[in-house]
């Protein structure tokens, strides 16, 4: 009977096993299709080709963003507390990846010839893409330079602070904490 049991759960989670992988690559296939579908339409929406891709860098990079805030508040806490700040970081995080990825996926595929049909070059998904790096690679460059100076600044008060202890007389009962 066990035997039998064990059986039934191996084919359970190979069965999901292959369903998980087939959604996935479903996905990933109507993720292309869709974005070969609408990409000629959206970008034009904007203006150009540049406006769209200066768009999707800033929401790439506010997501990524929102996910790192999320992610570095205290684990603990009411479980549900702590499944809302999982499942936003997921979210922020999905948000991050999806420009991104939907401007890949306006790109022509690597052995893909021109004149089969969904294969044609998109005008203007090269440079959005190109666009959307270079605003999250300047916008990540110039948060991470604000992150360390406010640390560098942070750092410097608390030595100042702590000279300041050592020099009364008080500092040696407090260099621990």
């Amino acid at each position: 009977m066990r035997e039998v049991l064990k059986a039934g759960a191996v084919a359970a989670t190979a069965a999901a096993v292959l369903g998980v992988g087939a959604g996935i690559v479903l996905a990933l296939r109507t993720g292309k299709w869709f974005a070969r579908t609408t990409a000629p339409d959206v970008l034009d929406g904007l203006g150009t080709s540049v406006g769209f891709g200066i768009v999707s860098g800033a929401v790439v990079m506010a997501a990524a963003l929102a996910a790192w805030k999320l992610s570095e508040r205290a684990s603990g806490g009411p479980p549900l507390r702590r499944s809302a700040r999982l499942i936003g970081v997921s979210v922020c995080t999905a948000l991050a990846f999806c420009p991104v990825m939907y401007l890949l996926a306006a790109l022509p595929g690597r052995n893909c010839p021109s004149f089969r049909e969904g294969c044609e070059y998109i005008p203007g998904s090269g440079p959005a893409l190109s666009v959307c790096v270079a605003t999250v690679a300047l916008a990540g460059w110039a948060t991470y330079r604000v992150h360390t100076t406010r640390t560098e600044r942070r750092r410097a008060q608390e030595r100042e602070r702590m000279r300041r202890l050592r020099k009364k007389g008080k500092g040696k009962s407090r260099k621990g904490m």
